[in-house]
């Protein structure tokens, strides 16, 4: 009830209300011409649904009129494409067919209403009625008075419940196949897949980029030494640049201005990870073996990020340490190991925080695998990633 005492108010109303007599122009136009043969309009429009740019017409004007709350393309529930298959043909015949049966019903619901509504009003002002009235009765004119609303409030229900009707209808028989939705879903997890994994380069890039610029902040505070702090200095601003290229890149993405983004880092520039954790004051023992300039795209992006992020939680989490970096390159696999010792009192519990949870997403999105966990008193970051199926 107060769903149909807010509907003369709402826009939606009307709009599903001049859905419902767009189909009257062909059955007027029709009338016209012969008006003994009112059926025959029913008979135009099955051609007309067998051609797959109707399903795109009638799909826009729905979604305008019937449901204009609804604007999301990757989620509405009325499909904006052509028809695919027959089964999308033959639903849309069926629709055409549905929407000019409830505009005939819709069209008389007015008419007679309004006129009944008509009627009672020049009762009331004391205008005789004529002969071919439409009142079943002929009331006084005080009650012609009080009954004009009435025809009113039950054509405003009509025209809700219709609306409803015919908005459920375009639902069924305009929505989304199955295909439509199978498409539009893998379209959405490629959308969240990008948006994780622009979280993950933002993770990685800025947090490593800050973590070294903390740490060598506090080692030049430290140290009291004015060429310590001048070596400092150099490993932040390199290390700030390099961040703010990789925000470049990634903010470029977001934007997607279509211009083509500089190129992302590979385990070929790894030397300038290593050379920032030396700079921080680690002691870097590292040997990288094989091409690595030949490794996939996908699989060096990747491999530097996860270097990136082990190396950033070996500073953050226990500082200027010595580290054994280990990278090979074989036939099908590349194998990468982090490793170094525990302080005495880390800073945090070293199996928390998103950083590790972000290799093991990274080399599950390629295949492979990550561990992390303490190894021979220290602390190990294994990453495996597959090769053959990358290519």
């Amino acid at each position: 009830m107060d769903r149909l005492l807010r509907a003369p108010f709402q826009p939606v109303t009307y709009s599903r209300w001049l859905h419902l007599c767009v189909p009257l122009l062909l059955l007027a136009v029709w009338m016209f011409i012969m008006p003994w043969w009112p059926w025959v309009p029913l008979l135009l429009v099955l051609p007309f649904g067998l051609l797959p740019w109707v399903r795109l017409a009638e799909g826009l004007q729905a979604q305008f009129l019937l449901t204009p709350y609804d604007r999301d393309p990757s989620d509405s529930a009325i499909s904006l494409a052509p028809s695919a298959h027959w089964g999308d043909r033959w639903r849309t015949v069926l629709w055409l067919e549905t929407r000019m049966v409830v505009a005939v019903g819709a069209f008389g619901a007015t008419v007679w209403l309004s006129a009944m509504a008509v009627e009672l009003a020049a009762m009331a002002i004391g205008h005789p009625l004529g002969a071919d009235h439409l009142l079943p009765f002929v009331p006084g004119r005080w009650a012609a008075a009080l009954l004009v609303p009435v025809p009113l409030a039950v054509l405003i229900t009509i025209v809700v419940l219709l609306g409803e009707l015919i908005t459920t209808a375009a639902t069924r028989l305009l929505g989304p196949s199955a295909a439509e939705r199978l498409t539009a879903l893998e379209a959405r997890t490629e959308q969240l897949l990008e948006r994780t994994r622009i979280a993950r380069e933002l993770h990685d890039s800025i947090g490593h980029a800050l973590t070294v610029a903390v740490v060598q902040a506090g080692a030049a505070r430290a140290a009291g030494d004015p060429a310590f702090t001048d070596r400092a200095l150099c490993a932040i601003e390199e290390t700030g640049r390099a961040a703010l290229e990789d925000l470049e890149r990634v903010l470029g993405v977001l934007r997607e201005s279509g211009q083509p983004p500089s190129q992302w880092p590979t385990l070929a520039e790894a030397d300038r990870l290593l050379e920032s954790a030396r700079a921080s004051g680690s002691v870097v023992d590292a040997q990288l073996t094989g091409p690595l300039e030949k490794l996939p795209e996908r699989v060096t992006r990747e491999g530097y990020r996860i270097l990136q992020e082990a190396l950033t939680n070996v500073l953050r989490h226990c500082g200027p340490v010595p580290v054994r970096v280990r990278v090979e390159m074989t036939a099908g696999r590349l194998d990468l190991e982090v490793t170094n010792p525990l302080p005495e009192r880390p800073v945090v519990t070293l199996g928390g925080g998103s950083g590790l949870r972000g290799i093991r997403e990274r080399a599950a999105l390629l295949g492979g695998e990550a561990e992390s966990g303490l190894y021979e008193g220290g602390w190990r970051v294994r990453a495996r990633l597959p090769l053959e199926r990358i290519r």
